[in-house]
């Protein structure tokens, strides 16, 4: 006899739109965010102590010299009991029933390093700092049992800033490792072991500084500035999940941007409405935020703005109510009316995104290597050059450059660790990286006009095949100490991408034949499937045999240094069988930079190049899940 649950079979998901990967998602439709206006405190004041969450917050204190407290419950502003000090540039942390102020100005215009303690009701004065101080930073998600203070100007003259940091353990102010970099008006957002310390001034109101420390318990550690220099802003949040808005640049300026942090960079969003400095700042992490009054250069204003999240939430899993798109679902799609599986394999799912742009934009024929957050771009031309570039995922900074300036090269490596392989001028030279300085070493075997066609691996393994007097079929393999000849390529051709490793990788375009492409499994070549769209002087990145893209590059036969509206943004991936295109470049263009070890079909990046009329900075950063949605037939 059937049982019943064999005759009701099984229940499957109604959706209304196919789900797509999670990391995809978020790719599309980035962390953002909107300030909108609030209720307005009672007292209007600047540079006061804030502390709590968008939905039960605390000030006290400020300009001029007050005691005031008040207490916000999500929905209105209330006068609580006095600080037992009125001062005014100092700061605050914890919560509306648990909160600590430190430091600041009293009547004395010398810094303090008083101390009170808050327990919802009333302030209670505890030890003082070990050294006093006004306009400290401080750690927005601290407690009355575990805070942070660090930087600040010890008073008269109110230039004179320090590094000195202390923490707190509920008792006593302990003195720490300093700033690597002395400033006051400075922010921070986390608790006393997690804490990154953004901007502020080293001086006067025009020393701003972009400056970024983390600190990790026991000392501070430079990382990614913030995009704005600026000081006496607004701050809330965790080291991996913080923003900060407002401030000021200059004597007379404020500012309104705000910015967020996830744990390794800044990102511009939403402006708050009245630009404004000497503001308070308070929530939980960088999804929701209170803006408290300030100063707006000609007057203290009342005004509060809360920042409410929108998009995804940036963490490393979907929410709850998140249609993730995962391997073996089965659904029906209501629109389209079809029943469906989410499958691995097939070509990824993903699109190339603006990243920041180069230093040295006036450049094309040049090299890369590294990751779409980790990257590096050396030489090109023209002319041609010995720049080089790192790349954190945001911006390019520029750093010791080539011995030999040179165009044509070959790529390979990680940021930190990376070799640049012939081209012209320097037909056989090879240059290595060590993450600060490029050395000569071995040169390749070929004589003569060696100028690097196509590339990948890694600074101990690469491979390289090289166009000698024209198209060429030459490769050769390094192994960390010497080049070796090996088995040439089954056709000729000059400016070829390729994408994969030095055992397995896959080259694909050039001239002449610039829809041919052929594999390599350490050992020999062999022609596989054509690209669907024939170009040369293109970009190569993956991880192997079967995970590589090639993107970019201009028409059979067109000369890179031609003037002409010749180049392509079409991308192809490679799964070990045959070619399918994916998402377009934005820019179309040639000879640009590729990110080599380290990427694959889901994550690289593409840098410089030539539009045809011109050379260009444009960086572009691919990223992509790797999976397929497929129609389920009954027939």
């Amino acid at each position: 006899m059937s049982e019943y649950k064999g005759i009701k079979g099984f229940q499957v998901q109604t959706r209304t739109e196919d789900p797509v990967p999670y990391a995809q998602a978020l790719a599309d439709n980035p962390y953002g965010g909107a300030w909108a206006s609030s209720t307005n405190v009672n007292s209007a004041r600047r540079s006061f102590a804030s502390l709590g969450t968008a939905t039960a917050a605390l000030m006290a204190g400020g300009i001029t010299r007050t005691a005031d407290t008040e207490l916000w419950n999500g929905s209105s502003w209330t006068e609580v009991n006095n600080l037992n000090a009125a001062r005014e540039y100092f700061r605050g942390a914890g919560t509306t029933t648990a909160g600590i102020a430190f430091a600041g100005v009293t009547s004395d215009p010398t810094a303090v390093g008083l101390t009170e303690t808050w327990d919802g009701t009333n302030w209670t004065e505890v030890n003082d700092l070990n050294t006093a101080r006004q306009k400290p930073g401080a750690a927005a998600a601290g407690t009355t049992t575990a805070s942070l203070a660090y930087g600040g100007s010890p008073g008269t003259p109110e230039t004179t800033v320090i590094a000195n940091t202390e923490s707190w353990n509920g008792s006593t102010w302990t003195e720490v490792n300093d700033l690597n970099t002395a400033r006051k008006e400075l922010g921070g957002s986390g608790t006393y072991t997690a804490v990154v310390g953004m901007a502020g001034t080293t001086g006067g109101s025009s020393d701003v500084v972009t400056n970024n420390e983390s600190w990790n318990g026991s000392v501070w550690t430079e990382v990614n500035d913030v995009n704005t220099a600026r000081a006496g802003f607004g701050f809330n949040g965790t080291s991996t999940s913080g923003l900060f808005y407002g401030g000021f640049s200059n004597a007379t300026g404020t500012h309104a941007q705000t910015e967020s942090w996830d744990g390794t960079s800044w990102t511009e969003l939403a402006d708050i409405a009245t630009g404004r400095q000497g503001l308070g700042g308070a929530g939980a992490n960088s999804l929701s935020a209170l803006a408290i009054s300030g100063y707006d250069n000609s007057t203290n204003v009342a005004n509060v703005e809360e920042w409410s999240f929108s998009g995804l939430d940036p963490s490393t899993t979907p929410a709850a109510d998140y249609a993730d798109a995962i391997t073996g679902d089965f659904y029906y799609n209501s629109t389209t009316g079809q029943f469906k599986t989410v499958n691995d394999g097939g070509a990824p799912i993903g699109t190339w995104s603006s990243g920041g742009t180069m230093n040295t934009d006036e450049r094309y024929i040049s090299a890369a290597a590294g990751t779409n957050t980790a990257g590096i771009a050396y030489g090109g031309q023209s002319p041609d050059t010995a720049d080089t570039e790192l790349y954190d995922g945001t911006s390019w900074t520029e750093v010791n450059n080539l011995n030999q300036a040179r165009s044509y090269i070959g790529g390979a490596g990680t940021q930190t660790a990376a070799l640049a392989i012939c081209g012209s001028p320097s037909p056989s030279l090879v240059e290595s990286w060590d993450g600060t300085n490029w050395t000569e070493i071995a040169e390749v075997n070929a004589a003569g006009a060696a100028y690097g066609s196509g590339s990948c691996g890694t600074q101990t393994a690469a491979l390289i095949t090289m166009r000698i007097s024209g198209p060429e079929t030459y490769t050769e393999l390094w192994n960390g100490s010497a080049w070796t000849e090996v088995n040439d390529m089954n056709t000729a051709r000059e400016g070829g991408g390729i994408g994969g490793i030095s055992t397995s990788c896959i080259a694909a375009g050039g001239s002449p034949d610039s829809t041919n492409a052929e594999t390599w499994n350490g050992t020999s070549w062999t022609e596989v499937s054509e690209i669907n769209t024939a170009r040369q002087t293109l970009g190569g990145s993956g991880s192997s045999i079967t995970d590589s893209l090639i993107f970019g590059g201009n028409r059979p036969g067109a000369s890179p240094s031609l003037p002409g509206n010749q180049a392509a943004d079409r991308t192809e991936f490679w799964d070990g069988s045959s070619w399918t295109e994916v998402g377009d470049l934005a820019t179309k263009r040639y000879g640009a930079g590729a990110g080599k070890t380290g990427s694959s079909s889901s994550s690289t990046f593409s840098s410089g190049g030539s539009t045809g009329t011109a050379p260009t900075g444009v960086t572009e950063e691919w990223n992509a899940v790797d999976f397929q949605i497929k129609t389920v037939t009954t027939s």
